[in-house]
């Protein structure tokens, strides 16, 4: 297949261009910069690659949950090159995305796939690999990260840093993993099998939070919720 997939729902850009065996990534700085470079970086790759827009069987992309601006970027994107140019589009669930780069990285198949979503909260998902293929056990969700529950036996992966990964209630392995369009690329086949795959128009993004932003009674909530924390702690005998 040619394929073309990319990610932009963190702080880290990743396109990857599969030109039938043949694969090409680009991994750079994210956040604000991806909606500028992402295009050009998309025609240096398929240049680089020998293929056009229209030689592609579909285009992937990182549909959330993430950052707001990110998956806007990919979706925009997403749209208007399948649109241009009559290609399906095929969104992936960026959580899906990091299970299936932690089996790679580590060869995990039992995966609570977690993203930073910032005020004290990730957006996780449960995958399991059965056969071939991941199997959904927990659909993506946000949550406080204290909140998220994890089965003996599993790995987490994703990016929650050392300080949110110490209020995990689990001691078990942890992966650092993204979802990268590596990752989105190996993903694609089983999607297009299961007719995943949409006209360019159907390219949205997948949001689970539904603002960015504390009122100030929230804050204080989050305040008291973490000196209460810290006393707790405090008082625990050493």
């Amino acid at each position: 297949m040619n394929l073309l997939a990319f990610d932009t729902s963190t702080e880290t850009l990743s396109v990857a261009v599969a030109a039938g065996t043949a694969v090409l990534e680009h991994t750079a700085a994210g956040g604000p910069q991806a909606s500028a470079s992402l295009i050009p970086v998309i025609e240096d790759m398929l240049a680089r690659s020998g293929l056009t827009l229209a030689a592609l069987d579909a285009i992937a992309f990182g549909r959330g949950p993430g950052s707001f601006t990110g998956l806007r970027t990919a979706a925009a994107v997403a749209q208007g090159l399948g649109f241009g140019a009559g290609v399906p589009v095929l969104p992936i669930d960026t959580l899906l995305a990091v299970a299936e780069e932690a089996r790679g990285l580590s060869g995990a198949t039992r995966v609570v796939a977690l993203l930073d979503a910032r005020m004290g909260e990730v957006y996780f998902a449960a995958y399991e690999r059965v056969g071939d293929g991941w199997t959904t056990r927990t659909p993506p969700a946000l949550a406080r990260t204290e909140e998220v529950q994890v089965p003996a036996g599993w790995t987490i992966a994703g990016n929650v840093g050392e300080a949110l990964a110490a209020r995990l209630p689990f001691a078990g392995a942890r992966v650092t993993a993204l979802p990268t369009a590596a990752a989105l690329l190996r993903l694609a086949p089983a999607g297009l099998a299961g007719q995943a795959a949409h006209p360019a128009a159907q390219a949205l993004p997948l949001y689970i939070r539904d603002k960015v932003a504390q009122t100030t009674e929230e804050r204080a909530a989050d305040r008291a919720r973490k000196e209460a924390r810290r006393a707790a702690d405090a008082a625990e005998p050493t």
